[in-house]
């Protein structure tokens, strides 16, 4: 019993361990993920999808009939008039050609679309989602940065006030002016970036929440988020290994993305409706068979039950025009398809090196900032200050190279998030069966 205490106690600290714990952007992807309606949905869909193609592929239900055939209307008596019978009657219709196992190849590729789509909403997810996160990740940084330096300017306002008021002071009413404005204006500054974080956050928390009925939202901690920048595997790095793709690699991977597959698929379908519009050319056969039971004559003798069969056929022998529309419009439907797989490939191309020509400037810019533009502009500050301080600087001075410094640590860290927007975008097109296998974790966020 001991034990099973314990063992109860520890699972509620891990859970409430989890619960307070920083939101990662891993348990973001893997919560919105986990919780997304239209992934249920399309299960269901290709659920019933599958149903349906089984059903289309039976036979119609045969027709049964009971008549009372020829009945004299003077007597009303069935035994008078020796045509009078009680017919059963029996028929069954045949599809024309080999409808029913195309129609049930249509649905069954139709239905094959569904992972494919599951996976496309997946890697879209991944994509919107880290996105966000980045976003309100840069304006939340950006926030603590500015918050770290206004502190610094506070202190400049009242350096510059206190020198102000003395008589031996060097400082201008203009130059108090300035401060007390640039002052003002970065704590504008901070006021926009706190709504551009708090609305990403909202927006965020929208792929966060499972239901409007589902409250165990609450049990989760979405309001503390994790302080790091999120680090994220780059696909191409693997795949490339350092290398560019090629034309013909590229296209080999782009070609296996989940939105490629599922035109795939949809042309596949449109090709047997190419193919269930050319069997209307084909006869549509019924059979059919009756019984008829016939009653005694007047004078007592038994009369002969009758039995009988036929065979009707349904020809398009004037509604060629009817059956050669119908196909001319099946395989336009299709041509459009293939137009269509063409134009998302050319814009998937013309995506992907645009993300990656962006994501080599920007570590271009990352070398710059880190190197070069950011120890220069501390330095710059820090001499700025020195000068003011040994009364051969003005105080303006002080102030410009101050948030110029500033704008610079901003401006580093919006590369820096760029950086990975840029990764995910690439993560993006070259998603595929072949590398989910390989990302098994499925958030592609680096540990």
């Amino acid at each position: 019993m001991t034990f099973l205490l314990s063992g109860v106690t520890i699972s509620s600290a891990v859970a409430d361990s989890n619960r307070n714990a920083p939101l990662t952007l891993e348990k973001a992807l893997s919560f919105a993920i986990e919780n997304d309606a239209w992934l249920s949905g399309s299960r269901y869909v290709q659920q019933a999808t599958e149903a349906m193609s089984e059903s289309a592929y039976q036979l119609p239900d045969p027709k049964f009939s009971v008549a009372l055939a020829n009945l004299p209307t003077d007597t009303l008596d069935f035994d008078q008039e020796a045509m009078t019978q009680l017919v059963f009657g029996v028929s069954q219709k045949y599809p024309r050609g080999d409808t029913r196992r195309l129609k049930r190849q249509q649905l069954q590729q139709q239905s094959e679309r569904q992972p494919f789509m599951r996976q496309e909403r997946k890697a879209k997810l991944k994509l919107t989602i880290t996105q966000l996160w980045l976003d309100a990740y840069l304006a939340r940084q950006s926030v603590s940065l500015i918050e770290q330096d206004l502190a610094l300017f506070d202190q400049l306002v009242d350096i510059s006030l206190a020198s102000y008021s003395t008589v031996m002071g060097r400082t201008r009413q203009q130059d108090l002016i300035k401060a007390q404005l640039e002052k003002t204006r970065i704590e504008d500054r901070l006021t926009k970036l706190r709504l551009m974080q708090e609305m990403k956050e909202q927006k965020l928390l929208e792929w966060l929440t499972p239901s409007l009925t589902d409250y165990s939202v609450q049990d989760n901690n979405f309001s503390v988020y994790a302080p790091e920048l999120p680090q994220l595997n780059s696909k191409y790095a693997a795949a490339s290994k350092g290398d560019s793709f090629s034309k013909s690699e590229l296209a080999n991977h782009l070609v296996r993305h989940p939105s490629v597959r599922k035109l795939d698929k949809s042309i596949d379908a449109a090709g047997t409706s190419v193919k269930l519009a050319k069997q209307k050319y084909k006869p549509e056969w019924g059979v059919s068979a009756s019984y008829g039971y016939r009653g005694d004559d007047l004078s007592g003798r038994d009369r002969a039950d009758l039995f009988s069969a036929g065979v009707t056929v349904s020809m398009p022998l004037f509604s060629s025009v009817k059956q050669d529309k119908e196909v001319e419009a099946a395989i336009a439907s299709q041509e459009k398809l293939k137009t269509d797989r063409s134009l998302m490939l050319k814009k998937m191309l013309a995506g992907f090196h645009s993300a990656r020509t962006q994501l080599e400037r920007l570590d271009q810019r990352q070398q710059l900032y880190q190197n070069k533009l950011l120890p220069q502009a501390g330095q710059q500050a820090q001499a700025a200050l020195n000068a003011y301080e040994s009364d051969t600087g003005s105080f303006t001075e002080v102030v410009r190279t101050r948030i110029a410094e500033l704008n610079a640590r901003i401006d580093y860290l919006e590369i820096k998030v760029k950086q990975q927007k840029q990764i995910a975008q690439l993560n993006y097109f070259l998603t595929s069966s072949e590398f989910e296998q390989s990302f098994a974790s499925g958030t592609g966020v680096a540990q």
